[in-house]
């Protein structure tokens, strides 16, 4: 049976092809999504989202950070009315990666301000240990204390966690006891339950080995063993391992009281819509990118309506996966790149210089998926934009 084809266009553009020809491509017919959130959702679902560079600022973009606060700010808004939560301040907002902690809490304290101006909006922030030097973290009480200053500082400002995995942790830890006594003694003081954020060390090469061993099966067990002990102050765990099998695995063996988010940026759309054991909440850098399409595909889900939601959710995995290849910690430039096609920003100016962390023909390739998943809001700026990247990295029009 034919695959129906998707109405054209009359918008093109000259896009460069892996054997460094031009191909003349026309995008598909516009599709639009509601801007804020169409009925209630069954599904809870954060976006882990950017920061918005300032790209006037005098600053040296490898060593310090330059934000745009009201555009920064102005995204987040725009998450909120789509009916998603925004956890803050993570690896996607380049944390760790550009973003130091000073700027972080500033962040943080800017978008848990403005969510309480919106009758307390979803937000969760991120606590770690990255404040530490690697070169001065030599206990696991070096880490302990880590952990408490951000989240002291974190919950002074109203803020919920995050509880980030640590590079000091990973360095130091060299058991499951080890993690076990971390985690118990910090989540023993916190004020409200948080969230366990497992990533993946194709996120972060910095995390091999989390959870005291690389055996993934081992490190699962720890993990599920801490968290279960701990299920009173836990609202969820997000794990990102790109791995569907796993998360399925780790969602079954979970205390009933404790939420999966998945973070799995290659298999959301079935992670999410579950199946007839379960299914797993979302906490993902995607949304960023894909928030409109996301927030309806979730209330047509929520409405019973799962074929809506695969058919406007399914289209942006290929996108998804797209931005998420290896090297996947470059995965930021694809969702600032969005943010730039899309209006949410005037340029395409990251920290740190990450602009240029992936080629023009991977861009060239995330603005063909990007149409084909009707994502680009105003296709003749998104077009116009693309044309104006092309033509700094030397692609005549």
């Amino acid at each position: 049976m034919n695959k129906p084809v998707a109405p054209m266009s009359s918008l093109s553009l000259k896009l460069p092809q892996a054997d460094r020809s031009l191909e003349t491509y026309r995008l598909t017919a516009p599709r639009s999504f509601p801007e804020k959130l169409q009925g209630p959702l069954n599904r809870v679902a954060f976006s882990a989202v950017h920061v918005v560079a300032d790209p006037l600022a005098e600053c040296d973009p490898w060593l310090s950070a330059a934000v745009d606060w009201d555009r920064t700010i102005a995204f987040r808004e725009h998450i909120w009315d789509l009916g998603l939560g925004v956890a803050e301040a993570m690896d996607t907002a380049q944390r760790g990666m550009g973003l130091d902690w000073p700027t972080s809490l500033d962040l943080i304290s800017r978008s848990v301000a403005a969510s309480k101006h919106r009758g307390n909006a979803l937000v969760f922030s991120g606590a770690g240990t990255d404040h530490l030097a690697l070169d001065q973290a030599k206990t696991l009480d070096d880490v302990v204390r880590a952990y408490e200053a951000q989240i002291a500082a974190i919950e002074k400002v109203g803020g919920r966690i995050i509880l980030m995995a640590s590079r000091a942790l990973a360095k130091l830890g060299r058991s499951a006891d080890d993690y076990a006594d971390v985690y118990d003694r910090i989540l023993s003081q916190v004020r409200e339950p948080v969230i366990i954020h497992w990533l993946g060390d194709m996120f972060d090469p910095a995390l091999t080995g989390y959870w005291g061993t690389a055996d993934l099966d081992m490190a699962m067990d720890t993990a599920v063993a801490i968290i279960n002990a701990n299920a009173a102050k836990i609202d969820g765990v997000k794990i990102s391992l790109l791995d569907k099998q796993r998360e399925i695995d780790m969602r079954r063996r979970l205390d009933q009281r404790v939420k999966m988010y998945t973070g799995d940026d290659f298999n959301y759309a079935e992670l999410i819509a579950g199946d007839a054991q379960g299914h797993s909440h979302a906490l993902l850098g995607i949304f960023d990118a894909i928030a409109p399409a996301a927030s309806y595909a979730l209330s047509r889900l929520a409405a019973g309506d799962e074929a809506a939601f695969h058919e406007v959710l399914g289209p942006t995995v290929p996108l998804s996966r797209h931005i998420f290849k290896a090297p996947t910690r470059f995965y930021k430039t694809g969702i600032v790149f969005m943010a730039y096609l899309n209006g949410h920003q005037d340029h395409f100016t990251m920290i740190g210089g990450q602009e240029s962390a992936r080629s023009t023909l991977h861009l060239a390739g995330l603005f063909r998926l990007a149409d084909k998943a009707g994502l680009l809001a105003d296709p003749e700026m998104a077009t116009r934009r693309m044309k104006t990247l092309l033509a700094v990295r030397g692609v005549e029009p």
